[in-house]
């Protein structure tokens, strides 16, 4: 597994440059750095206030990525918006190429074959892919299941034995990771209607109140939120969502725009399966101001607001707070 950055911000320069990167431009190229010692020095080096603990950890990944990675190996990451996993097979050796991202520019081709959707996998899976390591070791298991799911588009008949995989150290980091993509989990889950009212719930609990509108031919709900509700007061926000129907290009995000008779509207688009860099682009350029949520952003919404949620929307989610010492 090789992370697409946090929020998956390269997965579509990872896949149509057919390249995986790692961070850490900072200690330039790794082309003469061909041991665990000689990367730990030169990371010692650049961060002299590092930890001992981060600096290990950082040169065990960076060695792996450049040296032990080999050609023909299976190659997976992940885009936490849309909850796909692009899988792939190394294609070279290790190469700086600063044209590539200045802030990853230590890069290995990949040769892509496929992409699978979170949903498609084994419980079992899905708890080891949720680790935070920018890069980690998958369990056969795991590539077995992943390959199963690209191949059949179904989810297991059967669930894979258990696998327990700790490569991270930070054991609290990890679980909030895993907690988060279990709640995507269960939000993707939900049934039309019910993302429909999850997302009017939150807006209530953000101090709106709301109006959702009867059921169009595209089985399309638009919740109308506003402070009294029918929309005569300002703001007024008017909302579209579209649950697991994939990526939302930019005809759609024009069409929504199109829709808005009043200037002074706001406007609110809600995807589950994400938006194309289109989407965003028609969304920065739109003279309406307009925001584009990802079930990522629905979902920290949900948890910061959580509190707030009338006891409809928290039985559509029931989530249970827990504490850890610090």
């Amino acid at each position: 597994m090789v992370r697409a950055e946090r929020n998956g911000r390269l997965y579509d320069a990872f896949k149509e440059s057919s390249v995986v990167a790692i961070g850490w431009h900072e200690i330039g190229s790794l082309a003469d750095l061909r041991t665990r010692e000689a990367i730990a020095e030169k990371v010692r080096k650049t961060w002299p206030e590092a930890k001992p603990q981060s600096v290990a950890m950082a040169a065990g990944q960076i060695h792996r990525f450049r040296n032990e990675i080999t050609i023909g190996d299976t190659i997976v990451t992940y885009d936490p918006n849309r909850r796909i996993y692009l899988i792939g097979e190394m294609a070279g050796d290790y190469r700086r190429d600063e044209s590539f991202d200045t802030d990853d520019p230590n890069v290995r081709s990949v040769t892509w074959v496929g992409e699978v959707s979170r949903d498609l996998l084994s419980l079992e899976s899905r708890n080891t892919l949720g680790a935070i390591s920018t890069l980690f070791l998958l369990p056969p298991e795991v590539v077995a299941d992943l390959n199963r799911a690209m191949s059949s588009h179904e989810p297991p008949k059967i669930t894979l034995a258990e696998q327990v995989s700790e490569p991270e150290t930070d054991v609290l980091r990890d679980i909030q990771s895993k907690a988060m993509e279990f709640t995507k989990d269960r939000v993707s889950a939900l049934d039309w209607e019910e993302m429909q009212e999850l997302v009017a719930g939150l807006l209530r609990a953000m101090g709106y109140k709301t109006h959702v509108s009867p059921a169009g031919p595209d089985r399309g709900k638009d919740i109308v939120a506003s402070p009294d509700g029918f929309g005569f007061q300002a703001p007024k926000i008017i909302v579209e969502v579209k649950h697991r129907q994939g990526a939302i290009g930019a005809p759609a995000i024009r069409s929504f725009i199109g829709g808005h008779r009043h200037a002074q509207d706001r406007g609110l688009y809600v995807s589950t399966g994400g938006f194309t860099r289109e989407a965003y682009y028609e969304a920065e350029r739109s003279n309406v101001p307009l925001a584009l949520m990802t079930i990522d952003n629905l979902v920290e919404a949900l948890i910061e607001h959580y509190e707030k949620l009338d006891l409809e929307t928290q039985q559509l989610l029931p989530l249970k707070r827990i504490y850890w010492p610090t």
